[in-house]
């Protein structure tokens, strides 16, 4: 069992920074890979950005591509996701989820623990 805590969501005017991190719970954190997912109300739930397990490899959705940074310390069983040059269209609540196995999956049915959410709101 995995549980994940997200945290450093907020309000941004529009080309401001943030980065959301995401605690995990359990001794395997560095056998699971990680990924970010974000929902806009009535929107359904997107990809961001995947990690592998090492954090030597990295995928990014086309929308945030240049834009974001998916990164993870073993050490501390965290992930994080620094967003820079924020756009209104990036608001939304933002996931973080994780599962075994193979870091290139997009669909959130492929991953099976997920934590609360954070709310991101980038202003114009």
């Amino acid at each position: 069992q995995v549980q994940l805590i997200e945290s450093g969501g907020g309000l941004v005017q529009a080309g401001g920074s943030l980065k959301l991190s995401c605690a995990a719970s359990g001794r395997t954190f560095s056998s699971i890979a990680m990924g970010w997912f974000r929902q806009a109300p009535g929107k359904e739930r997107e990809f961001v950005a995947t990690i592998s397990r090492s954090g030597g490899t990295t995928n990014y959705a086309d929308s945030v591509k240049g834009r974001a940074t998916i990164s993870r310390d073993n050490a501390k069983n965290t992930v994080y996701l620094q967003m820079n040059s924020l756009k209104p269209e990036d608001t939304a609540t933002y996931y973080c989820a994780a599962k075994y196995g193979d870091m290139w999956y997009t669909n959130p049915s492929a991953f099976a623990y997920w934590g609360q959410g954070t709310q991101v709101t980038v202003s114009s």
